[in-house]
């Protein structure tokens, strides 16, 4: 299950949705529409946690909601 943050924008410069995720350095995806975007997002942070393992890196935990509104 996936619990770090997303936040989530449209981005008219690259006509996609962006998805970035603060607590995983780099972490970012984009998809054409909203739930592609958050698919793809989830697809990147396994990859992303996978990578780390392999390179005995540290994963940071998820610490919940990041941003305030």
């Amino acid at each position: 299950m996936i619990r770090y943050e997303m936040i989530i924008y449209w981005s008219d410069e690259d006509a996609a949705y962006i998805v970035e995720v603060p607590e995983l350095p780099g972490c970012m995806a984009d998809g054409a529409t909203y739930q592609e975007a958050i698919s793809n997002a989830e697809i990147i942070i396994e990859e992303w946690i996978e990578t780390a393992l392999e390179l005995e890196r540290a994963i940071p935990e998820p610490r919940g909601r990041l941003v305030y509104a």
